[in-house]
């Protein structure tokens, strides 16, 4: 008889906590903070996890500054994106313009993630060393951010920004 309340209860539970890890961006926010050692990092400091709920189409325009750092060792990667309308402008000097650009005129607060609420729950993997940082503007809204895979909401955040980033993050 016990176990017939319990297994229902565990369900539960694990949809909540699932949930709680896939919070929605706010648009319009920006965020820039390094990883610390007492909280969870993220792409700028403490993020939402998911960002992959699109925002209204911008207008696709865009200006940024990407740095990436694969390793400690490696080193760092600057990209440029310059997005007319969606479309990469002569002046880019990024590994995967097009699809980039495409990515921010579909969804621009994937470059401006809200702050992770302190009770989300993000599982404890590590997606590797790789880290970005995201300088510029997107529509006209300045964007500082930083890009981590250091526990799962962080990974999603990269996954959902990877094109612009340059990298999957698979190192």
């Amino acid at each position: 008889m016990r176990m017939r309340f319990v297994r229902p209860l565990l369900t539960v539970l694990a949809v909540a906590s699932l949930a709680a890890c896939s919070g929605t961006p706010t648009p319009g926010t920006t965020g820039s903070t390094s990883p610390s050692p007492s909280s969870s990092p993220s792409p700028s400091g403490s993020k939402s996890a998911t960002p992959s709920v699109s925002a209204p189409a911008g207008a696709g325009n865009a200006e940024l500054s990407i740095t990436l750092v694969e390793t400690p060792e490696s080193a760092p990667q600057t990209f440029t994106l310059v997005c007319t309308s969606g479309a990469p402008a002569a002046e880019s000097k990024h590994p995967s313009a097009a699809e980039a650009c495409t990515t921010l005129k579909r969804n621009p607060a994937i470059m401006s993630p809200a702050p992770t609420r302190t009770d989300q729950a993000c599982t404890m993997q590590y997606g590797g060393p790789a880290t970005a940082k995201v300088t510029g503007s997107v529509d006209g809204k300045e964007v500082t951010a930083s890009f981590n895979r250091t526990d799962g909401c962080q990974i999603a955040l990269w996954d959902a920004a990877k094109s612009v980033l340059g990298s999957d993050g698979g190192f």
